[in-house]
């Protein structure tokens, strides 16, 4: 009888984690990303010369991977790009993006569309999109922050 138990209670462990290595892990979310603030104040405006304050609210549930961002000029061929791959972003869960994205001097003036995109480590991700002016360098609404 002896016998017989032990060859049940190995067979309930094998059972047990047969079932447990089969069991699929629920999927996980795409990230999340809320744009808070682009430009100062949220004014959706950049000046040439200057940096533009860019704010995200990012939650990413497979843990961030890299972060892009892309200005491009509507119309024209002008682009600014920036990627995060390393640093204070890379690996968390939840983190609050705050960064300033330097405007060359001799941007060109006029729209732009702006995207923010976020890949997570399980190969997935997002993008949230905004437009914005890029105008001339005014000293009188130039922000230190």
């Amino acid at each position: 009888m002896k016998k017989n138990t032990l060859i049940l209670i190995f067979a309930a462990v094998v059972l047990a984690f047969v079932s447990v290595s089969c069991k699929k892990d629920a999927p996980v979310a795409k990230p999340q990303i809320t744009l808070t603030e682009v430009g100062h104040e949220n004014s959706l405006k950049a000046m040439c010369g200057d940096d533009m304050h860019l704010e995200a609210d990012i939650l990413a549930e497979g843990l961030i991977s890299r972060i892009d961002v892309e200005i491009h000029q509507e119309g024209g061929s002008f682009e600014i790009e920036k990627t995060y791959t390393d640093g204070k972003y890379i690996g968390v869960k939840n983190v609050e993006f705050h960064e300033h994205i330097d405007i060359p001097a001799d941007a060109p003036l006029g729209e732009y569309h702006l995207h923010f995109t976020v890949a997570d480590r399980e190969g997935q991700t997002s993008q949230v999109e905004a437009h914005i002016q890029v105008i001339e360098f005014d000293e009188h609404e130039h922000h230190e922050e």
